[in-house]
């Protein structure tokens, strides 16, 4: 996959960068497995907007993926790579022997033509599942479970993957994309490869219409605001904050202060944050 650039016939144009879709080799999507979702644009039952900055936006349907890749011995060839709205990652259509069709993560490349498998007696290749037991230490995967058969959570954005440093009894310990090294149990499946799309962060927006289209509204900083409307706000010109730290606009603290609770259970299976401390 590449960046493409346009001709600057604005200045919004000037700046704004694209994806060339080169890996997409598949247009339309897969009718069986599309869902229709409901716009509700941040607003609840009542109307009220109870999620700031959500609203508009291009009509999308959700492409049903398969994170469990469950469906064990039995060859599936890649029909195409589509364009997902949902996410930052392409999706592989895939065909099985006995001609179901699904939808899994794309890792870079695979392409047309190609068979996956999954289940224990998968080859370890580019866009077979396995369970962490049966795949050699330092090797990249993505699409990791964290809880025997609930499907993949970790490692599912474009262009992301963890390595496999060790396995040791119950557990193997990944290195995360963030740095992070967590244990994770070995029967756990996971997926080979790099997660394809990997020049999306490239990408630059160009303009706010395109933000529009995503489904983001305006975004007003509280520090321009009038000081019934936030705790930022008001004061002859610009302000300081006036308190300890920067705050929500409902008074609680923002911008840095951790919300992952202290003594939380999964905490024993952190070898090592992301900052590079050690759990003690």
């Amino acid at each position: 996959m590449g960046i493409k650039t346009y001709n600057p016939y604005t200045p919004s144009r000037r700046n704004m960068t694209g994806s060339d879709f080169a890996e997409i080799t598949k247009s339309s999507p897969e009718k069986s497995l599309l869902v229709s979702l409901k716009k509700h644009a941040g607003r609840n039952n009542q109307g009220k907007i109870t999620v700031r900055h959500h609203g508009g936006g291009n009509r999308q349907k959700y492409r049903l993926i398969d994170f469990k890749r469950n469906k064990d011995g039995i060859p599936a060839k890649v029909i195409g790579i589509e364009y997902d709205p949902n996410r930052t990652a392409n999706i592989a259509l895939i065909c099985y022997a006995d001609g179901e069709k699904a939808y899994i993560l794309a890792p870079a490349g695979l392409t047309d033509g190609m068979t996956v498998m999954n289940g224990a007696d998968a080859e370890v290749r580019v866009g077979n599942c396995l369970p962490l037991e049966k795949i050699p230490v330092g090797t990249l995967i993505h699409n990791i479970e964290l809880y025997p058969g609930r499907g993949g959570q970790l490692v599912r954005s474009a262009g992301n993957s963890a390595q496999l440093m060790a396995k040791e009894g119950k557990y193997a310990t990944l290195r995360l994309p963030s740095g992070e090294m967590r244990m994770v149990p070995i029967n756990c499946r996971a997926s080979i490869g790099v997660i394809g799309n990997g020049d999306h962060n490239l990408v630059k927006i160009g303009k706010a219409g395109r933000k529009r289209h995503m489904g983001i509204r305006p975004t007003v900083r509280g520090s321009v605001m009038n000081p019934n409307d936030h705790p930022h706000g008001g004061g002859e010109g610009r302000a300081p904050i006036g308190r300890p730290g920067p705050c929500t606009p409902w008074g609680k603290p923002a911008l840095g202060l951790k919300t992952r609770k202290k003594h939380k259970q999964s905490n024993k299976l952190i070898v090592r944050r992301r900052d590079g401390r050690a759990i003690k």
